[in-house]
């Protein structure tokens, strides 16, 4: 029975990394680097979007403000996430990738993506509340992003028109960051950083304002 917690520990980052493709013996895949980088939003939005409807029991027995519940989720997916990134970074120095001054500014690109996760996230779950068929239609606009978001392909590679598209979604330009410091050596993009950055701070307030908007509410329509 003392083993149990530990068990539990180590099995949380490894459910992140085996649906991540990250194989121990093919260490040099790109597409599994990104895929950790990725599984970290996709774990964190569809929990957040359904936090106050599962907790509906706890709502109804104690005030709690609902900006808790995304907050938790994607509190709780970090640490899982952090675990996965330490090994991948270990990883990394050990296959002969020199950490250089360049690796400064992950926990800045962490930091912004982390910012746009609250952002959808604490907007999705004071939405769905009361519209609850939008859960599906979020469990496949993740699964269709994840093959949108240069995870197997290089975005550059395709035509102009479809590039544009393509790099609509933030997640794009944040995986191809990860890439360019992690892999190139080379400094992230600041100024796509600060674009995101600063529209996940938009979103972030309106997902604030609409969850203390509703507070009350969604005791009564859960």
């Amino acid at each position: 029975m003392e083993k149990i917690p530990k068990l539990i520990i180590l099995h949380q980052p490894r459910q992140m990394l085996e649906p991540c493709g990250f194989d121990f013996q093919h260490k040099h895949s790109t597409s599994a680097k990104k895929k950790i980088m990725w599984r970290w939003f996709a774990i964190s939005i569809p929990q957040c979007a359904s936090s106050i409807s599962t907790n509906v029991g706890l709502i109804r027995q104690v005030y709690i403000p609902k900006l808790v519940f995304p907050a938790m989720v994607v509190t709780t997916s970090t640490f899982k996430f952090m675990i996965v990134f330490v090994l991948l970074l270990v990883f990394l120095i050990f296959t002969g990738k020199s950490p250089g001054a360049e690796w400064f500014a992950l926990p800045v690109m962490m930091g912004v993506q982390l910012l746009l996760m609250l952002a959808i996230g604490s907007v999705l779950s004071a939405i769905v509340p009361f519209v609850p068929d939008l859960k599906l239609i979020i469990d496949n606009g993740i699964i269709l992003l994840f093959f949108l978001s240069g995870v197997f392909f290089d975005i550059s590679s395709a035509s102009p028109e479809i590039e544009f598209y393509l790099n609509v979604n933030p997640m794009v330009g944040i995986i191809d960051n990860y890439r360019m410091v992690l892999l190139e050596g080379a400094w992230p993009d600041w100024f796509l950083l600060g674009t995101v950055f600063s529209i996940s701070l938009v979103g972030f307030s309106l997902g604030g304002y609409l969850l203390r908007r509703f507070d009350r509410t969604y005791v009564k329509v859960i």
